[in-house]
């Protein structure tokens, strides 16, 4: 009997130490194991439990720090970039995306190798050969096709089948997702998806960890490591965007009284969990305006004081969820042997209840659960600058034209706060290519009125965009302008040229007076004798050749000029 005790001990012991040996996916997947408390969990629909056995012969298992991982990928080293569309509500899909990042000059063509980029420069320069891992090359040497080798390499690591879904053949990477203590294996690309119902998952923060092993010839090498968190909850995760007309800047929270502020609801919910169920949108705004009650998810708001409010949003959304447990049965009076006995004799149903039918009924699983989501916002209001008009446009005619450029003074008015800086945008008739951009500090009294004066280079219609801004607002007014030609025969510049010809002129005449009024002040005649004559035929010579001089064309009819001759010829 002793020795039957030794055997059985013996057995005992062996069958431990082959269950030891064994490697486990939490062996595997987690560097430590987790508490027990955190494994405590439901299970995940199409996941598997991390107690399975890893094959480690097909699969290796490698520390962090061991040398092999410097050779696991040819040319450097691949990342591994996890991603998901948390935080999900609970009840719905949640989607992870694994992306590899290849080193420089390597990626995936369309048959699943790994190719170098063409006239592309890595460390070591141009590669010969085009290709990093020709796996098809490999597949066509190896017992792929054949039965042995579906069987014995083309496997997970727990062992189960590749799934032959069309063109399963170029996916060559192994993904191991692995959280609360369970996996999902799937076979890839350089980029998988996956998604998991979050039903059963616990609320809160958790860890999702992913593994990612390469095809090599029948075996498979680990090449990298990722994890990230994501967040289940039973608050629907809402977002509220704000804006406004005249706002300056929409993020931080700082409005204008007296213009409409406009609310816009984003819910969270990247699977459409919610798309069939019913939401309504409750709001406060703080300003002692009540509740609001709505079906849609915008609502504008005026605020027509100043100061600081508390905007409050409550979401509420009749859900999918889990049905509560039907009420216990009260207990059944227990039929005597008469009634039993009657009941049978006349083939009419028993009492309520013991119909195996009813007893043997599922209950309506198409449960639903009122979810709420809420939004808290503080918002300030201030006065800004409510409205811009363009109310006076004028040509400025400049001394000396240039057909190249025209000066326009716009006169402006706004109302509400005053402006501390004018932008003017000069664009095409379009008003969408902006040619020119000028701004300028100004200092305005309360009537808010002032001109701004801009140029315009060259004749055409111009998309005039002026904009009146202070630290929190703006307002900004647009309007269509056409400037004059550049040709000199333009009525504009033609106008000019004729007033600058007549300032010309008039200079001109006199200088030509000053000269004769200086000619005859030096001129002195003797007094009291026959010169007098003299004088006055003298002053009507001078008048007579400064007249020739200027207007030779009348000579001939001047009666001096047959004076003239007269005595040249005696």
């Amino acid at each position: 009997m002793e020795s039957l005790h030794y055997f059985l001990g013996f057995l005992l012991l062996a069958a431990r130490t082959q269950l030891d040996a064994a490697k486990r996916f939490h062996d595997v997947l987690g560097n430590e194991r987790p508490p027990p408390y955190t494994r405590e969990h439901n299970q995940l629909n199409g996941w598997s439990s991390d107690e399975n056995d890893w094959n480690e012969k097909l699969y290796p298992v490698w520390k962090r720090g061991d040398m092999r991982w410097k050779n696991a990928w040819k040319g450097g080293h691949v990342q591994a970039v996890l991603t998901s569309d948390s935080p999900a509500l609970v009840g719905s899909n949640i989607t992870f995306v694994v992306n590899l990042v290849f080193p420089r000059c390597q990626k995936e063509d369309a048959d699943g190798n790994i190719v170098y980029e063409k006239n592309c420069r890595n460390e070591t320069g141009l590669s010969a050969d085009p290709y990093v891992y020709n796996w098809t090359a490999w597949s066509e040497d190896s017992d792929w096709e054949n039965g042995t080798g579906q069987s014995r390499h083309n496997i997970f690591p727990d062992g189960k089948p590749f799934p032959h879904h069309p063109g399963w053949r170029r996916w060559n990477f192994v993904y191991v997702f692995h959280t609360l203590g369970q996996y999902f294996q799937k076979l890839g690309g350089c980029s998988v998806r996956v998604f998991m119902n979050t039903a059963n998952v616990t609320l809160g923060p958790q860890l999702m960890e992913v593994f990612v092993y390469r095809r090599h010839r029948l075996d498979y090498v680990p090449i990298a490591q990722v994890k990230d968190v994501y967040v289940v909850t039973d608050q629907i995760p809402v977002f509220v965007t704000m804006s406004q007309k005249n706002d300056r800047n929409s993020s931080d929270e700082t409005f204008l009284k007296d213009l409409p502020i406009s609310f816009d609801v984003l819910i969270h919910d990247p699977s459409h969990f919610l798309n069939y169920s019913t939401i309504n949108y409750k709001w406060s705004f703080g300003d002692n305006t009540g509740l609001f009650v709505s079906m849609n998810n915008t609502v504008n708001h005026t605020y027509v004081l100043n100061g600081t409010f508390s905007l409050n949003l409550t979401v509420k959304a009749a859900a999918p969820g889990p049905c509560p447990p039907p009420p216990p049965r009260p207990p059944k009076p227990t039929p005597s042997l008469a009634t039993t006995l009657k009941s049978y004799d006349s083939n009419t149903p028993g009492p309520a209840g013991d119909n195996p039918l009813e007893l043997s009924k599922i209950p309506d699983e198409n449960c639903q659960v009122n979810r709420y989501g809420h939004f808290h916002a503080t918002i300030t209001i201030v006065e800004g600058i409510l409205e811009v008009s363009i109310i006076k446009m004028t040509d400025i005619l400049m001394w000396v034209p240039r057909p190249d450029n025209s000066l326009i003074d716009f006169v402006v008015t706004c109302q509400g706060s005053l402006p501390t800086e004018v932008c003017t945008v000069i664009s095409d008739p379009t008003c969408e290519v902006a040619q020119n951009t000028v701004c300028d500090a100004v200092d305005v009294d309360e009537t808010c009125l002032l001109t701004v004066r801009r140029a315009f280079s060259g004749s055409g219609t111009y998309c005039v965009n002026l904009t009146l801004a202070d630290d929190t607002s703006l307002a900004l007014t647009s309007t269509l302008i056409s400037v004059p030609g550049g040709d000199p025969a333009s009525p504009l510049r033609m106008a000019n040229s004729a007033l600058i010809s007549v300032g010309c002129l008039a200079i001109f005449v006199t200088v030509i007076s000053l000269l004769v009024y200086k000619k005859h002040k030096e001129y002195k005649p003797i007094e009291n004798s026959p010169g007098n004559v003299v004088r006055s035929k003298g002053l009507s010579v001078f008048l007579n050749h400064a007249k020739a001089v200027f207007f030779r064309g009348n000579q001939e009819k001047d009666p001096l000029l047959k004076n003239q001759e007269f005595k040249g010829v005696s």
